[in-house]
Parts: C-alpha cells; sequence; structure tokens
C-alpha cells in the first residue's frame, strides 16, 4: 500500500480503479456483514471547514460501519485555524493521529496542500467551486447501476454550472468514458467555465449550450440537475435574480425519455418540485445511499484493505 495515496479529483483514479470501487461498493452494499469490522482500530479524521450534512454524514457513517472511528470537525471555529494555523500545519498534526483524512474547504486547492503535507492519504470532500471527486464516484455507482453503463450516453446538466463543483468533477471524468455527449443547460451568467469544456475540446468529446430545458429534455439518458448555490454569489441581487431560472416539473418529465434518469447531488431548493420524487425516473434519494457505499469501498481502497471478503 502506498499510505500517500490521495484521492483530489477524479483524475486521480484510473477507469479500471473507478470500476474496481463501484464493484467493490456493490458488494459492500449486499454483503454489508461481510466488511463490518474491516476498519477496525483505523481512525478517520473529518475536517470540514465548510457546510455540509450529507458528504460529513457519508463518510462518518462509511468509517463506522466499517467497524473503524471518527474524530475531527464541522465548524473551523472550534478548530486551531481559528488561532492562525495553517492548513499544511494542520495536516501534519492530524496525520500524526489519524489512517486517513478527509477535508472539506472553501477554497479551491485546499486539499491538495493537506495532501501535500500529510503523512496519510487525503480524501477531497469538495474545495471551492472545484472538484467533488467523492460525488463523482457516487454520480458513475448511480448511472451504472441505473443505465448499465458509462459510455454512449447523452447527459444533460442543468442550473448552476459556473460554480457547481460536483457537475466539474463529474463531466471531466466521464470525459474518460466512450461516445459521450453533453448538453450544458444554464441561464449565461452560470454557464461552465472554459476550465471544463477545454477537457471535452481536448478530448473532441461534443457539447451544446442551451438555457432551454423543456427543448433539451428530450434527447436525454441522463439529466443531472443542480442548485443555484447563495453561498457562490458575491451579490445578494444576482442570486435571487437567477435561483428559480429552472425548474424541474412533471409538465417537462412528460417530454423526456421513458428510461432517463433525473441525478441531484442535493441539497436542493426547488429546482425539482416534490411531485417528481414519486417518478421512478427520480434516483436522487439512491444516489444519496450509493455515496455512502462507494465511500466505504474508497476507505478500503486507500487503506489497502479493499480485497473482497469472502462469503
Amino acid at each position: 500500500m502506498n499510505p500517500k495515496r490521495c484521492l483530489i479529483e477524479p483524475g486521480d483514479l484510473t477507469t479500471g480503479e473507478i470500476f474496481h470501487l463501484i464493484g467493490l461498493a456493490n458488494d459492500i452494499l449486499h454483503r454489508p456483514e461481510a466488511y463490518s469490522d474491516r476498519c477496525k482500530g483505523k481512525l478517520l479524521a473529518s475536517l470540514f471547514y465548510e457546510p455540509s450534512t450529507r458528504t460529513k454524514f457519508s463518510f462518518d457513517a462509511a468509517m463506522l460501519r466499517l467497524g473503524g472511528q471518527v474524530i475531527g470537525f464541522s465548524d473551523p471555529n472550534t478548530s486551531s485555524a481559528s488561532k492562525g494555523e495553517t492548513l499544511a500545519d494542520s495536516a501534519r498534526v492530524v496525520s500524526c493521529y489519524s489512517d486517513v483524512i478527509v477535508v472539506r474547504h472553501p477554497k479551491e486547492g485546499a486539499a491538495k496542500l493537506i495532501a501535500q503535507n500529510a503523512d496519510c492519504p487525503v480524501i477531497n470532500a469538495g474545495d471551492g467551486g472545484h472538484q467533488h471527486p467523492t460525488q463523482t464516484l457516487t454520480d458513475l455507482m448511480t448511472i451504472q447501476k441505473h443505465k448499465g453503463r458509462l459510455d454512449n450516453l447523452t447527459v444533460g446538466v442543468c442550473g448552476d454550472l459556473k460554480f457547481g463543483r460536483t457537475i466539474h468533477s463529474l463531466v471531466s471524468c466521464l470525459a474518460q468514458f466512450d461516445n459521450l455527449r453533453f448538453r450544458f443547460i444554464s441561464p449565461e451568467e452560470l454557464q461552465m467555465p472554459s476550465f471544463v469544456k477545454d477537457v471535452l475540446d481536448r478530448r473532441g468529446i461534443a457539447y451544446e449550450e442551451t438555457n432551454q430545458l423543456d427543448q433539451a429534455i428530450g434527447s436525454l439518458d441522463i439529466l443531472y440537475m443542480s442548485r443555484v448555490q447563495r453561498e457562490r454569489f458575491v451579490s445578494e441581487e444576482e442570486y435571487l435574480r437567477l435561483k428559480d431560472y429552472f425548474i424541474l416539473t412533471e409538465e417537462k418529465m412528460a417530454l423526456a425519455k421513458q428510461d432517463m434518469i433525473v441525478m441531484h447531488p442535493l441539497p436542493r431548493v426547488n429546482e425539482i418540485q416534490r411531485d417528481v420524487d414519486d417518478d421512478p425516473r427520480a434516483v436522487y434519494f439512491d444516489q444519496v445511499r450509493n455515496g455512502m457505499y462507494v465511500r466505504m469501498a474508497l476507505i478500503l481502497f486507500l487503506l489497502g484493505l479493499d480485497k473482497e471478503a469472502k462469503a
């Protein structure tokens, strides 16, 4: 095992490793008892410098269900960061106590800095508007589960494409697979940034940009919705103007393919109406469940404990 193997962005994993993690996560899902003490005696440090519910709970639950323990904080004001300690020093200190570190931070590049200074594996749980690789693994597991493949797909991403780190990670990662097409659906002010489109351009992957969800939805195999994130806006007025730009309704769902799936990293505000929850194509709550299992698989992988348990 390489103790410095980290996951900072989706590109840190090969496609073979991605399929390995998805397969392991599925095995854990179906045989959780076989993995219930795999991390006994191991400690995960959870460093959340930014608010989170799903991601933090998912990692904590993942480690606890593997038989390990969790330390950490969800408010930087309760850590030495409030005293002015640098991220580099925090990484060195925390890695003295723990076997793996999970970090979420509002600044891009923070997770990479911590990985460079820690003596144990580091997992990026979201850094600013940049990357969110474990959400990407969650998304890939969900797509594989419901579509049976990660290639030959038309994927629509809708909403806040400018600041949505989950979308940046997913699109960049899916670009590794064959015959993908993208529809970027957003207001002009929240279009996909050039660093993501550059990845697609280099790989010759087709994409279109539109501000018409109802016109694009009929061509999609996957619709990935996202919220307009208030915390990413400098101007409250600009946030209020754009937050309701796109809302997925039953009427729009009627225009979609019968086997299209709707995904969302959550939390949602009002971009998906509640009555869509009853549509069998809405898989976002299953997506949440998958996240715990794929994070269990990732923890085992980074700790070198990922050989499948015997039946």
